[in-house]
């Protein structure tokens, strides 16, 4: 079957939209006056200048979408006789940039359309260009269009000519400004009948902000000529620009939400250092201690809390109130209502409002003496069901085996203790301010316009079930010459330098005992101090090189058993165990010729999950799957267990290491991993994958430098993970 072209895959997601052809409406004769032009025609040079491409003597254009990424086909141009800036439908008045209702197909809800041109043509009929509108559900939100406000539409780039006659009624759209508390922005919507804050591109099914300042400008931009206003753009990206410009910082900083082990952070770093701009992850905040401590390990630097997301914003806002409420952003005191000083007056003759003003301090009622104030959170560290704003303290005489942590209304008799933590709080940074931040990785929509989408650097094994309307902007599909894709990476090039560990292999660091065989594990081996971006204190880093977390989850006796007997060729899995036949079906079953094999514990050589793995059908060639050195690993799994996936080594009687899983993702071997085995398996599993990350932050970092355009998508002239060295910087 011959693949379905971008032309015939545009055309598919319109047709829902707009209509594909110039119709007339039957029912209205266009020489009657309730259709018609007012007013005077444009002068000949007037029009000529703004609608070009209609008084020319070749009548041909690029059909479809005027977006990049279209390919294109030759269709005729409408010709004009004269222009007009006015028309009258039905007794009612209509100019350019007026929106409208357009008629649509029996039974459809009428189309929505920006009127951008009014003209006769040389056949006499009356005719305006249309830019389209999109409903929530005539977008890839499709079926899930419930969760937006119906009220809500995105304006689209795509622009045809229509007979005058099919336009039914006038409609008032509103532009507002994004907001993602809805609550706010419904007061920001004035009287209309539908409004928009974005436009949406068929090109990679992309959604933009509109920005509200550059309104006048979009409105003169309008009334131009369709296709002179589809020339690509390459103003930079704004927002960003000014921001460095204004500031002139040497450097950016990064706060990481759901930091995870930190990959994600770590690789836009490096790819913004890279393309030219210093970011610097400065904060990151993690549920899992395990992810926060193997962040710690590479980014010394880095304030890395372990909490919850919406306790760290609380406590955000928090230790924003006491800047200011000390001398450091205005006020030189702290009000009394931080200690709840009253409610403790009143407590002197209440016995019970005394207890419960005891509430929250693990310390018994003694006096002790604060020595100094350690840490801040918001939440509830003390498990006792009354989250707020706490601190750790040192008392004095006592060492950190007694440290705990109080409420700030328990701190009311030190609050130069207090100031004292503030003050240093500040001036080190160990909460940012508003202002302090540049990325947000992980944070809320609608920050500004994003970067450019980084293109694919290397060939993939394309995946099956991708949707049609998908087909051309997945991953896996054919991507334009000018990408220059290299070779896909296999099990071979990423791990076959590693040296042989066994199912006990108990060992969390060790010397590499092999050599690099090929390119990618000649740099994916490199120190920290022959990095791009160093991850950790120079004093930190070894001198030689080592190997981290090259060890396996050790496997059960029961499954080390079964693992044994998987051959040691391309393909291998529990169907090759003795037992197991396939049928013609693809369908395993049991040899009815032997009884079943018992492992010396007992229990089955062929466990029944396996055998009625997927769905209960036995299709699966999954369980105890031996991977091999030509195949890629599509999903790195959080879980090592072999039962329902292929993770068996090629050669060796395990599962793949949590360095050769790392490996896989892109994680340089410099970057150590902490916690139990699971959980690091759990780290890698769930990180972004590092050459996607630094491919974000390349893109980051040329948009902030206004040297990107405003199309989707970009190449990357990165090769990875050459890209690391520090020799690459005098390359790019």
């Amino acid at each position: 079957m011959a693949k379905k072209s971008k032309e015939r895959e545009n055309d598919e997601l319109i047709s829902p939209l707009v209509p594909t052809k110039r119709r007339k409406n039957a029912n209205r004769d266009t020489t009657n006056s309730d259709v018609c032009f007012v007013g005077k025609s444009l002068s000949a040079a007037e029009a000529s200048d703004r609608w070009p491409h209609r008084y020319q003597s070749k009548r041909v254009e690029v059909a479809g979408s005027k977006e990049e990424g279209s390919k294109s086909e030759e269709k005729e141009v409408l010709q004009a006789r004269c222009h007009y800036t006015q028309a009258m439908i039905d007794g009612s008045i209509y100019n350019l940039n007026d929106d409208a209702y357009v008629q649509a197909e029996d039974g459809k809800p009428n189309y929505i359309a920006r009127i951008i041109e009014l003209f006769e043509g040389i056949d006499r009929e009356l005719y305006f260009t249309a830019q389209w509108f999109y409903r929530a559900e005539d977008t890839v939100i499709k079926d899930h269009a419930e969760l937006i406000d119906k009220r809500r539409v995105f304006l689209s780039d795509i622009k045809d000519e229509n007979p005058l006659n099919c336009i039914v009624s006038k409609v008032k759209i509103a532009l507002v400004s994004p907001n993602v508390d809805l609550v706010t922005k419904e007061k920001t919507i004035p009287p209309c009948d539908l409004y928009y804050d974005m436009k949406y591109s068929l090109s990679y099914l992309t959604f933009e902000k509109i920005v509200i300042d550059n309104l006048e400008q979009s409105k003169t931009e309008r009334s131009r000529s369709s296709i002179s206003s589809d020339t690509k753009s390459n103003h930079p990206i704004g927002d960003a620009i000014v921001a460095i410009e204004e500031s002139k910082k040497t450097e950016m900083t990064l706060l990481d939400l759901y930091s995870g082990c930190g990959a994600m952070s770590t690789g836009l770093s490096i790819g913004a250092v890279i393309s030219g701009v210093k970011l610097l992850p400065r904060w990151a905040v993690d549920i899992n201690p395990h992810a926060c401590e193997s962040l710690r390990l590479n980014h010394a630097k880095t304030e890395v809390r372990n909490e919850a997301a919406e306790d760290f914003l609380a406590l955000l806002k928090a230790w924003t109130k006491l800047c200011e409420d000390f001398s450091l952003f205005g006020s030189d005191q702290l009000p009394e209502h931080y200690f709840d000083l009253e409610r403790a007056d009143d407590n002197d003759n209440d016995e019970e409002e005394d207890d419960d003003g005891d509430e929250g301090s693990m310390v018994p009622d003694v006096d002790f003496e604060v020595q100094n104030l350690l840490a801040v959170c918001y939440g509830d560290p003390n498990k006792i069901k009354k989250p707020g704003l706490y601190f750790k303290v040192r008392w004095k005489g006592y060492g950190s085996s007694e440290d705990t942590w109080e409420p700030i209304e328990g701190l009311s008799q030190c609050k130069e203790k207090l100031k004292e933590f503030v003050m240093k709080g500040y001036k080190s940074k160990i909460l940012p301010l508003p202002g302090d931040v540049d990325f947000i990785c992980g944070g809320p929509p609608c920050q500004g316009k994003l970067p450019q989408y980084p293109l694919p650097t290397h060939k993939v094994n394309a995946r099956k079930f991708i949707p049609n309307e998908f087909e051309e902007i997945h991953v896996g599909s054919v991507i334009d010459e000018h990408c220059m894709l290299q070779e896909a990476l296999c099990l071979e090039n990423a791990i076959s330098d590693l040296p042989p560990v066994t199912n006990d292999e108990s060992e969390d660091i060790r010397k590499y005992g092999t050599t690099a065989r090929t390119e990618f594990q000649r740099y994916i081996r490199l120190k920290r101090n022959d990095m791009v971006s160093y991850m950790a204190d120079v004093q930190s880093v070894p001198q030689t090189s080592m190997l981290y977390d090259h060890r396996p989850l050790k496997l059960s006796k029961d499954d080390l058993d079964r693992v044994c007997l998987i051959p040691k060729k391309k393909g291998a899995n529990f169907r090759d165990l003795p037992g197991v036949l396939v049928g013609p079906d693809n369908k395993v079953e049991w040899d009815p010729s032997m009884e079943r094999v018992m492992l010396p514990s007992g229990k089955p050589l062929v466990p029944e999950y396996a055998m009625s793995f997927v769905q209960g059908r036995g299709i699966s060639t999954k369980p105890f799957g031996r991977l091999w050195w030509d195949e890629i690993v599509p999903t790195v799994v959080t879980r090592a267990e072999p039962h329902k996936k292929t993770l068996l080594h090629p050669l060796q009687d395990r599962v793949l290491t949590i360095r050769e899983n790392a490996r896989l993702q892109g994680f340089p071997d410099c970057y150590q991993l902490s916690g139990p085995v699971k959980e690091r398996y759990i780290q890698v599993g769930n990180a972004v994958a590092f050459p996607v990350a630094l491919a974000l932050g390349y893109t980051f970092g040329l948009a902030c430098q206004g040297l990107s355009n405003d199309q989707p998508v970009t190449t990357v002239p990165l090769k990875f993970p050459n890209c690391l060295a520090q020799s690459s910087l005098a390359q790019t």
